[in-house]
């Protein structure tokens, strides 16, 4: 069974999402476990740079909703971030306010997208990373919240969402944004049928992209790796 890797997921490493990326296999790379500050509090994130000429572009993936147990360490996440390594990309992946080790308390997305601001700065202003090259991700709710701020935000150039929950979260943001845009989902997906995916997708405004997984659910069960 094909697994995210194969399933068309790594294209955002690839032009779609950052234009300038390097396109070459990575096989080494240091992974750095970090703590950032977000109004007043401290978040964790790994910080995971490929070992290749710098400066490099790079991505920041956000994870699905906490108060079902979404975090960094989601599988989705960690496959994400492992392929942009692999395509020689730098990802950062972290946790929001009241995840984890970071400090804070859920705020039923109120303070999320302050995180997700947060996480771009720190991002951009890594040594190692290709500051005119910075993509935001999202996976399920993580598209639903990280993705207006970088529809919003001029150091992101390009947006990518993970299985986004169309009848869940107002996605309809997007439509106004000329950056480039991928999008992929499950045909399976319990959240967002994929008729409804692929008439939203196809109505956006170009740049975009966007690929159906045959046979995938919403959590992408058996499909996270070969």
């Amino acid at each position: 069974m094909a697994g995210l890797r194969d399933s068309g997921l790594t294209r955002l490493c690839l032009d779609p999402i950052l234009p300038n990326s390097v396109h070459r296999a990575s096989q080494a790379m240091k992974a750095t476990r970090v703590m950032f500050r977000s109004s007043g509090v401290r978040l964790e994130g790994v910080l995971t740079v490929p070992q290749a000429r710098k400066p490099l572009p790079a991505v920041i993936v956000c994870h699905p909703h906490s108060a079902y147990g979404g975090s960094m360490d989601n599988s989705v996440v960690v496959e994400v971030c492992d392929a942009l390594s692999r395509a020689s990309l730098i990802s950062f992946r972290f946790n929001s306010r009241g995840v984890g080790r970071s400090e804070g308390e859920f705020s039923q997305g109120a303070g999320e997208p302050e995180d997700v601001d947060a996480a771009i700065s720190f991002v951009s202003a890594a040594e190692e990373v290709n500051s005119t090259a910075i993509g935001l991700a999202g996976y399920s709710a993580g598209a639903g919240s990280a993705l207006p701020v970088g529809v919003k935000e001029a150091r992101i150039k390009a947006l990518a969402a993970i299985s986004p929950p169309l009848s869940m979260f107002d996605f309809e943001f997007l439509r106004g944004s000329l950056k480039p845009k991928f999008l992929i989902s499950g045909s399976r997906d319990s959240f967002t049928p994929i008729s409804q995916f692929t008439r939203f997708c196809h109505d956006l405004p170009k740049p975009r992209e966007y690929i159906t997984v045959e046979g995938a659910d919403h959590f992408w069960r058996g499909y996270e790796t070969t």
